[in-house]
């Protein structure tokens, strides 16, 4: 009897460490983005809400790959850049580009599938819609 109570015991114990081990990371995948400048052929962002990181996937189109070609010969068609993210209420911004006088900063809202650059010069700010997606996922990965 003595036996079964510790086996149950160790089963419980075992059963809770497991569940407090496995980690889910939350995700918001922006696909299908349409950018108001430029033609792509794929354009998507990978945003991890716990890893604190923006993935962003595309391949531009003929037409802007070689506008960009010209004046830079490093200009890849397909590319994959990445960026730290913070969280500000509703608002997810990625890092600051630039000086402390004059940054950019991509801006996604929560739910929201549109996207913002938000430009900040001698503390006056502005924010424009650069990108539209069509589909917008949401959901918790097992890690």
């Amino acid at each position: 009897m003595r036996d079964n109570k510790l086996f149950i015991y160790f089963s419980f114990i075992s059963l809770l460490i497991f569940k407090i081990n496995l980690a889910y990371s939350e995700i918001i995948e922006l696909s299908s983005c349409d950018n108001f400048k430029d033609g792509f052929l794929k354009n998507e962002y990978i945003l991890d809400l716990d890893k604190l990181t923006m993935t962003r996937n595309y391949v531009f189109n003929e037409k802007t790959y070689q506008k960009y070609r010209i004046t830079d010969l490093s200009t890849k068609k397909k590319n994959t850049v990445e960026s730290f993210i913070y969280i500000e209420g509703e608002n997810i911004l990625t890092d600051r580009m630039g000086y402390p006088q004059f940054f950019t900063q991509l801006l996604f809202k929560k739910d929201s599938k549109d996207i913002f650059i938000k430009t900040v010069i001698n503390n006056e700010e502005g924010v424009t819609k650069i990108s539209s997606c069509k589909n917008i996922e949401r959901y918790k990965k097992e890690s």
